[in-house]
């Protein structure tokens, strides 16, 4: 909607914020070094709104915790719109200055009542109508969220329903105010900037821009498709389809990170080719014709990453890498010569400069700037420029330069895995502080909060249920099961149960996760599967 792929605000800005609502986000564990910067705005006498289905650990900072239903977020977010608009309380001015189409975001939610939301929700009327007067009244507000709205099967809508909030209340294109895509892996928005999208060229530059795509025509001496690739899931369904029937994997695991691993190996193994560069041999690199090992970018080579606050940061070599392996540059320039083309020394900061002169944000991003001030952040048109502490501050001029952003009217759409008699409890999958994604980076060290995957329960179902703390049980969903553990948690209400993807050689989560993406953005839908739990035989006496 506003026009580039990252997150508004600095973290300079969340402490010094009035409101933060986190919003399907338990930033304490999954984002620690963001929450302390929310603990800094909560000492500061920030208020905190906690929206997730379970009370997590953040959710304990909080001034409340909206424990909502899996999948219900455009249901609370609509109906704290309605509420906004029935009392007044929307940002008129600016609606009228910087925006179109509220009109019709108006009528979307008119259904949406407090009293709607209560039943589809499960979140009180009078929490929804506090958070939404609080929201609307603050002087400075910010909403951050990650995968808890992504990881749906209707994603880019559950994110079109919070930036309409902050469009509805003026929240955004001023300092502390803003919407913040938290980033739950080390330079997941530099990849995202540097092209590493189905339809983007680096610097978020349109594929489809004739205009834009000459340019790197021009540099690169190739005619680059004016067409948009696929995402992850599309080419998964390409697979399938014997569209693509080789590919080149760098630094993923999907044999365990995607939501269904049984078709994940099905589909993978009927490939061609399958080349795999990467750190360790993952369950995918086993399936693969090669493997090329390459280093550990964050200590064994040079290069930029670029975090959560759109911040570009110099990475320095600090270790050699082990016998056998060598950086992911050196290895792309490699295969490049191999194939008929050289590109000359593999040198970070000479790719780091052609990347300057083809992205206008990334322009006066020098390697010698970047260490002199500790990073930058995009945009940064020139070699004076000091980089944009927060985005979108053209929204406030009059007249607005350029286009005004549009509402995005969206419905509630429930989980596509319904509830039955016969698969009663909902399932969600998240992350714990300890360990990281499938456990490839994590699994091989030792952590003294590190307790193995469990399934947790809440209090009320090991009781209706008749589970005990330890006891191996069988879950089962709609596509597989497995054996795994129970842990009482007291942070989840009954009917919802918690596990994570980090322990996937012991327990595949994603045998039970269902494979149903987001058409828009290829997410799947791993917060909402629904599941039973099967008591498992006592083992005969010896």
């Amino acid at each position: 909607m506003f026009g580039a792929g990252g997150g508004t605000s600095s973290y300079r800005e969340v402490e010094d914020t009035d409101l933060i609502v986190l919003w399907g986000s338990n930033a304490r564990e999954t984002h620690p070094i963001f929450f302390h910067h929310v603990l800094k705005a909560v000492h500061k006498g920030a208020r905190l709104y906690a929206v997730d289905p379970r009370r997590t650990s953040s959710a304990e900072w909080a001034d409340s915790w909206l424990g909502l239903d899996v999948g219900s977020d455009i249901a609370l977010a609509n109906a704290m719109a309605r509420e906004i608009i029935a009392a007044g309380l929307e940002n008129r001015e600016f609606i009228e200055r910087a925006t179109v189409d509220f009109d019709a975001y108006k009528a979307k939610v008119e259904s949406y009542t407090l009293e709607y939301a209560e039943r589809e929700t499960g979140v009180p009327a009078e929490a929804i109508r506090e958070l939404a007067h609080s929201f609307a009244t603050a002087p400075r507000a910010m909403i951050c969220w990650t995968l808890g709205i992504t990881e749906h099967h209707n994603a880019v809508d559950n994110v079109l329903a919070l930036i309409s909030l902050v469009l509805l209340t003026g929240h955004v294109g001023r300092y502390g105010s803003g919407v913040n895509p938290l980033r739950g892996q080390n330079n997941v928005q530099g990849g995202g900037d540097m092209g590493a999208l189905p339809d983007r060229l680096p610097g978020f530059q349109h594929v489809e821009n004739d205009l834009l795509r000459a340019k790197f025509d021009q540099a690169w001496g190739v005619s680059i498709p004016p067409t948009r690739g696929w995402h992850l899931s599309g080419m998964f369904d390409a697979m399938e389809r014997r569209d693509l029937t080789a590919v080149y994997c760098i630094g993923e695991n999907p044999v365990q990170s995607e939501a269904d691993q049984h078709r994940a190996i099905r589909l993978l193994e009927g490939l061609d080719m399958l080349v795999v560069q990467d750190l360790f041999l993952t369950r995918t690199a086993e399936l693969a014709d090669v493997v090329l090992p390459a280093t550990a970018a964050w200590a064994e080579g040079e290069g930029t990453v670029t975090n959560s606050e759109r911040r570009v940061q110099r990475v320095r070599k600090a270790v050699d890498p082990p016998a056998g392996a060598r950086d992911d540059l050196e290895i792309i320039f490699d295969l490049a010569k191999r194939m008929g083309i050289d590109w000359g020394e593999s040198a970070a900061e000479r790719v780091w400069d052609e990347v300057r002169s083809l992205s206008p944000v990334h322009a006066g991003m020098t390697y010698r700037r970047l260490e002199e001030l500790g990073g930058i952040q995009w945009p940064c048109y020139d070699e004076t420029h000091p980089g944009e502490l927060f985005l979108h501050s053209r929204l406030w001029e009059d007249p607005v330069p350029g286009n005004r952003v549009p509402f995005m009217p969206v419905d509630h759409d429930p989980p596509v895995d319904k509830l039955t008699d016969e698969y009663p409890i909902r399932l969600t999958t998240g992350r714990r502080l300890d360990s990281y994604n499938t456990g490839v980076q994590t699994a091989g060290y030792t952590s003294p909060l590190r307790r193995g995957e469990s399934l947790d329960v809440s209090p009320e179902d090991a009781e209706s249920y008749g589970l005990a703390e330890g006891e191996r049980v069988r879950v089962l969903s709609r596509r597989g099961q497995v054996e795994v553990p129970i842990r009482v948690d007291p942070s989840l209400r009954p009917g919802l149960t918690f596990m994570t993807l980090h322990f996937q050689d012991d327990v595949a989560t994603n045998l039970l996760t269902i494979d149903a993406t987001d058409p828009k953005s290829g997410t799947a839908e791993f917060k909402a599967t629904a599941i039973r739990i099967e008591k498992l035989a006592a083992p005969i006496p010896a």
